[in-house]
């Protein structure tokens, strides 16, 4: 998908820098799966106790 996005050049430089990468594709690209994997790990945190009726889960034996 094309898409015209008007970008600050300080923090494209500083992302540049930190990851090697002077493609502003691949930074773009960079920078959305990292802001969906955190907000995945949010989610998923906030999920921890939310259902307090839920049943123990046995293990199996060695694992």
């Amino acid at each position: 998908m094309r898409t015209t996005m008007i970008l600050r050049d300080d923090i494209m430089r500083r992302a540049a820098e930190l990851t090697g990468t002077r493609e502003k594709t691949a930074l773009v690209h960079a920078g959305l799966e990292a802001l969906i994997e955190k907000k995945v790990r949010e989610r998923l945190a906030a999920l921890a106790g939310s259902q307090p009726k839920l049943k123990s889960v046995r293990r199996r034996a060695g694992a």
